[in-house]
């Protein structure tokens, strides 16, 4: 069996906030003929430990995931400016060009 790059991940994106890291990867299919999505967070347990979760998103489902994300993502941000003071806000830093680092900051 012939190995083409669409065996391996087609594109990752990695976010590091705090103790966790978030893993954005595009996957082709085993027809190499389509798509999808991994989001793997990845939280360090131990020494040398990591717990990691996975979801698998669909092409057919990006749309809905999406529109659901920035729904809750938005709501999050009008529940926060009617209470400034409430809350922990969060301060992203560019690192370079593939990382972003969030940290809580403390009023």
């Amino acid at each position: 069996m012939e190995t083409t790059a669409y065996k391996d991940e087609i594109f990752s994106k990695r976010v590091r906030a705090g103790k966790r890291t978030y893993f954005f990867d595009v996957k082709a299919t085993k027809s190499e003929k389509d798509f999808y999505i991994t989001i793997t967070e990845s939280k360090k347990v131990g020494e040398t430990e990591f717990q990691k979760h996975k979801i698998f998103l669909y092409k057919e489902d990006f749309e809905k995931f999406a529109d659901a994300l920035a729904e809750a993502v938005d709501y999050v941000h009008d529940e926060l400016g009617k209470n400034p003071d409430e809350g922990a806000a969060v301060v992203q830093d560019t690192v370079d060009e593939d990382e972003v680092v969030a940290a809580p900051v403390v009023a």
